[in-house]
């Protein structure tokens, strides 16, 4: 979304919302440009402070997403203006943020069967029963986002492994206001070095800037950015390991039918990967052909175990946070009405300006405000004259620069939802001078492997 990404996870969806082959509008000047700029910063205000004002973050963001573009509307027919642009825009929204809720609907899905089937539980009792210290959890579920976001996208990795943080202890907030960080900046971190783990890399890929095994020269950068961020946090983590007692906490195993449901999982985000690379189809598509195969065992389930305590697809979903994927929709409408509006389109040309540098360090920053998908889509339509070592640089600050505020990222937004009221905006702004000091060190890494070494 970046403004709260977008999707990590969503390996392909679509570039933001674009104007098609029509004639770009530009309205930023006219007072229907300053005002929906006005309420895009009340909106994200509110956003920001959600725990201050008790609001559901969603709410003002189905607001302004959708109450810009009806001012926009009105805007065009009281001056007789052609709206067939804007038509064109909304077309290309839907299209864009359905993809985005039915891809995130299944991964959501997948996570509550794996919850009902005691996954978590398992792997929570497994960490707990060793005896590790907060300080060692902290690290084992750090090195699980960073080495798992590549495959599953940093959405779904940052989903899962917040669900284990909050099953470790719930009461506990230190541990995870800290241990939630750790896991949305080492999914972004792992997910900026492959195609797959963050929508902005699918994006640079598909346009050609960079072949497939070049984004794996970003992996140092990634990697010492987090343990930078991770060394500094892990300070905030308290003593001492989580309350086990192996004579009234008993035993936890994956239910019956839990490994099989992993196993779909798996299959499902390689059906995603792949019917997007093969076909070129969403790569919700695979997503939903995977929902389906999970729907067709809960039934086998159902008929071959009788007296096992059944499976219920449908119950799963009804289950997911639908406040999330309203968020999603909301904030996607936004940033999509201004992106019409052509203040994004303004913002690219800064490049002539000031170089591709710096422009590509900022984007970083505007990711954590505007969400990358959006800004990585006006920058790759421009297609600024830069070498292969810039679009790299660009593809990881966009990547790993949504880190440094908590809806800056899909995966933050993730977190946010599974912590309700311990992960806030608030508690993730405490340590997100820790984030901008791994952040820095990203690009200084970078720049001594292609600036410096040349190694490109």
């Amino acid at each position: 979304m970046r403004i709260f990404g977008l999707l990590s996870l969503l390996f392909g969806l679509a570039f933001a919302a674009g104007g098609g082959d029509m004639e770009p509008v530009d309205l930023t000047t006219t007072w229907i440009g300053i005002a929906c700029l006005v309420i895009f910063v009340v909106g994200y205000f509110f956003i920001a402070a959600e725990e201050n004002f008790h609001i559901n973050k969603a709410k003002p963001a189905m607001f302004i997403g959708t109450f810009m573009f009806i001012l926009i509307g009105f805007y065009m027919v009281s001056n007789g203006m052609d709206i067939s642009s804007l038509k064109n825009e909304v077309d290309h929204l839907i299209l864009e943020i359905s993809q985005i809720v039915f891809f995130l609907m299944v991964a959501m899905t997948y996570i509550e069967a794996l919850i009902e089937r005691d996954v978590f539980n398992t792997l929570k009792y497994n960490l707990v029963s060793k005896g590790y210290t907060y300080k060692k959890l902290f690290w084992l579920t750090g090195v699980l986002a960073f080495f798992l976001s590549p495959v599953a996208d940093n959405l779904t990795t940052a989903l899962i492994l917040s669900t284990v943080l909050i099953t470790i202890d719930r009461h506990n907030t230190n541990f995870l206001v800290a241990g939630a960080i750790n896991i949305v900046v080492a999914a972004n971190a792992g997910g900026a070095w492959s195609p797959f783990g963050d929508i902005t890399t699918l994006m640079a890929w598909a346009a050609g800037k960079a072949p497939f095994i070049d984004f794996l020269a970003l992996f140092p950068a990634s990697l010492i950015g987090w343990i930078v961020t991770a060394v500094l946090l892990v300070r905030a983590v308290p003593e001492g390991s989580p309350h086990f007692d192996p004579t009234t906490e008993p035993k936890v195993t994956i239910k019956k039918g839990g490994k099989v449901v992993i196993g779909l999982g798996i299959f499902t985000i390689f059906s995603a990967v792949m019917s997007h690379q093969l076909f070129h189809l969403p790569a919700m598509w695979g997503m939903i052909f995977g929902l389906s195969l999970l729907s067709l065992y809960t039934y086998y389930y159902k008929r071959a175990y009788k007296n096992e305590e059944p499976m219920h697809v449908f119950h799963y979903m009804s289950k997911i946070e639908n406040d999330t994927l309203y968020f999603f929709f909301g904030i996607l409408g936004a940033v999509g009405a201004l992106h019409y509006l052509g203040f994004l389109n303004h913002a690219v040309a800064l490049y002539d300006k000031f170089g591709p540098t710096t422009m590509n360090i900022a984007v970083g920053f505007l990711s954590a405000i505007v969400d990358n998908v959006p800004v990585m889509s006006a920058v790759l339509k421009s297609s600024p004259e830069m070498g292969l070592d810039q679009w790299l640089l660009v593809t990881l600050t966009a990547g790993i620069g949504g880190s440094m505020i908590s809806f800056g990222s899909a995966a933050g937004v993730g977190v946010m939802g599974k912590l309700k009221g311990i992960y806030t905006f608030g508690a993730h702004m405490k340590h997100a001078w820790t984030i901008v000091a791994g952040y820095i060190v990203s690009l200084v890494v970078w720049y001594i492997q292609f600036e410096i070494l040349g190694l490109y």
